[in-house]
């Protein structure tokens, strides 16, 4: 039952304090539209994304209209097209290309899964998709990319993490004359999941139904604001207290609106991501939540542990409130997307070695952030490993998503636009480990991963 204390609550969260669904994800499995030909293959994947997904958008606005929710973003996964070059061979930009039709012809935002998973080697169609990931995300528009490098039961692989440095870098290149928008929607991970809503990573796991339909739930400002109504001698218990009491009501509206989602498209409910993902929007920002719970600025010292707490009590407080938690959930640091971030990482505070600390302890991990163009391959291969092996050892899922602005240099802005948002170009240290990186092979898996 709601009463009208409640009703008036949220409508304050929406009105003034940006919470939002992030996003609605319907999850499609391809396997049956895999194909010897890669022309009736592609075919088959056009056809059946736009059956299933036809009414996604609809929906989605209709449910909006209903409760006045906003839903931001209306998204598809898919099955790792990998698997699908892998039987039919030819080149993999084709399937890009069908994504790309598709998405366009629903109506989505972005549809995500022109993957590769290869933590522990190549399989069939994972060098090819892999290599042609520059120009697939080049000459689409809606299509996101990711490559999983390593996992805590198979180590890393460094073949996979050179190459995936070369990439980064072939795709920020490719699209220079369009704020090298592709690397932006390039990520690589380790120990990914595969009912991640959120893009660029998202794809639909072969453990999966055929058809499901996730949200990603949002609430940075909301709180924010429970925070700042808080009194300054208030105990970190009490602070975490309150979190879990926020993220519970968040939670349970993107339970509501998911449910309702899946009833209305007749598809399989499959989870609730509750992550605080921010945007650029003034009051939607992460940073300033841990600068409300006592930091001068995000990025100083105690940021880590200010962000554990946030991310570990935002899970207490959502898991009560679903009956399927997935994906990532708990707090997202993308830089450029976060107004506090951006304002720390214009002041110095926030350096990279920061945030690679920072990502021990939440969801996913270097992410949205815009490094100097003339950052050589070899220094983000070397990126991704450090964030790879704290995924491999702490049996998380950790990722990097950062773009090479070429022809700039520290300082100096890429301006994405949208949720993207804007960012620095941050500093990197410069000294090779290419000598490292070029011995490939894989690291080893940590002794943790023989659990039974």
């Amino acid at each position: 039952m709601l009463n009208m204390s409640d009703i008036m609550e949220t409508i304050t969260m929406i009105q003034e304090e940006n919470l939002d669904i992030r996003t609605i994800t319907m999850g499609i499995s391809l396997l049956d539209c895999a194909d010897s030909d890669i022309d009736r293959s592609c075919q088959k994947v056009y056809e059946k994304i736009t059956t299933k997904a036809r009414d996604l958008v609809r929906v989605g606005e209709s449910i909006e209209k209903k409760y006045g929710i906003p839903i931001v973003n209306k998204r598809i996964s898919v099955t790792p097209i990998s698997m699908l070059a892998g039987v039919s061979g030819g080149d993999p930009v084709k399937y890009a290309k069908a994504l790309d039709k598709a998405a366009h012809e629903v109506g989505v935002n972005f549809i995500g899964g022109f993957s590769a998973l290869v933590q522990k080697g190549f399989s069939a169609g994972d060098l090819e998709l892999i290599e042609s990931i520059p120009r697939a995300l080049a000459e689409t528009e809606l299509v996101c990319s990711s490559v999983n490098v390593g996992s805590t039961r198979a180590g890393i692989n460094m073949d996979a993490v050179k190459l995936m440095g070369q990439k980064v870098r072939e795709t920020a290149e490719l699209t220079k004359d369009r704020q090298c928008i592709g690397a932006a929607k390039l990520v690589v991970f380790c120990n990914a999941v595969e009912d991640n809503p959120f893009m660029a990573g998202a794809f639909h796991g072969v453990g999966e139904a055929d058809c499901v339909l996730s949200a990603g739930v949002s609430g940075p400002g909301v709180v924010r604001s429970v925070l700042s109504k808080m009194p300054a001698d208030a105990t970190m218990n009490e602070v975490a207290e309150a979190i879990k009491k926020t993220a519970f009501k968040i939670t349970r509206m993107g339970q509501l609106v998911a449910a309702e989602a899946a009833e209305m498209l007749d598809v399989q409910f499959g989870i609730i991501d509750l992550s605080l993902a921010p945007t650029p929007a003034v009051g939607d920002s992460v940073a300033h939540i841990l600068e409300e719970i006592g930091l001068e600025q995000c990025g100083a010292h105690g940021t880590t542990a200010a962000l554990a707490m946030l991310n570990d009590a935002v899970k207490k407080g959502g898991v009560m409130a679903s009956s399927s938690v997935g994906g990532l959930s708990g707090a997202f640091i993308p830089v450029s997307e976060d107004a506090g971030m951006i304002a720390a990482a214009r002041n110095g505070v926030l350096s990279i070695e920061k945030l690679e600390a920072m990502t021990a302890v939440c969801s996913v991990g270097l992410d949205m952030i815009v490094i100097p163009g003339d950052t050589t391959s070899e220094v983000i291969s070397a990126i991704i490993a450090d964030e790879a092996a704290i995924g491999m050892v702490n049996s998380k899922t950790t990722a990097v998503r950062v773009i090479p602005a070429i022809g700039l240099s520290e300082g100096e802005e890429l301006d994405f636009g949208g949720l993207l948002g804007y960012g620095p170009v941050m500093p990197v240290r410069s000294q090779s480990p290419a000598k490292m990186i070029n011995r490939g092979g894989r690291i080893p898996a940590p002794l943790q991963s023989l659990k039974n």
